[in-house]
């Protein structure tokens, strides 16, 4: 490849990251690094990166919802003493898993409303999964939870990324709401007052479900 050449495929690379960022800045979703933007189908048996409407991903209200429940590839995440977790492990449980990070200012404006809800619906029907993806683990999630005073969350993290990966997620916040049978059925990217009315009343309709089989009928 000549020098002309090479420079203008850096020059496009460059333009390329500046678009992806500017639109997940429009999507209120945080860009970095460690979490590169996921475009179509992931690898095996994973869920396609998920593109919502405009109104979805600018309003706090908006959660994209799905018209058949989507099924979710196996991740591995670590609990705050590190111990290998899954979300099969979370089985006949409804989980809202909030895909996070302690620099990302739209997390923690809505850290609180999670914990909120937690307190609120939290119980051997339904939990609350902020998985973050600091780099600095349990440690870094443990003084922030400190900092603004989250009480009933537990710690959830994913320092090598590889859940969020897998689950297609193109930054941070993005949140998935599961199933009892681990089967997405709504995804929200960017921040949500996730204590208000709405949001309750979608999660608390997906707790009240019946299980289906994989034919989609009632049992």
């Amino acid at each position: 490849m000549s020098r002309l050449s090479a420079h203008a495929v850096r020059h496009s690379a460059v333009i390329a990251l500046t678009a992806v960022g500017a639109l997940l800045l429009v999507l209120g979703l945080e860009y970095r690094p460690e979490l590169p933007f996921i475009e179509g189908a992931v690898r095996g048996p994973a869920v396609a990166a998920v593109s919502p409407s405009s109104a979805a991903a600018t309003d706090p209200q908006q959660i994209s919802v799905f018209d058949q429940p989507r099924p979710l590839p196996e991740i591995i995440f670590a609990d705050g003493d590190g111990r290998a977790l899954s979300v099969a492990g979370f089985r006949q449980r409804v989980i809202l898993l909030n895909v996070w990070a302690t620099w990302c200012v739209p997390c923690r404006k809505e850290m609180p409303t999670l914990d909120r809800l937690q307190a609120r619906l939290g119980g051997d029907d339904f939990i609350v999964i902020p998985l973050s993806i600091d780099r600095g683990g349990a440690a870094a999630v443990k003084r922030f939870y400190q900092e603004i005073g989250i009480k009933k969350l537990g710690i959830y993290v994913d320092s090598s990324s590889h859940a969020s990966h897998g689950l297609g997620v193109p930054g941070v916040p993005t949140t998935l709401l599961i199933d009892r049978e681990g089967r997405e059925v709504a995804r929200k990217l960017g921040e949500a007052e996730w204590d208000g009315s709405a949001m309750v009343s979608l999660i608390q309709q997906t707790i009240d479900a019946e299980p289906t089989n994989a034919r989609g009928q009632t049992q």
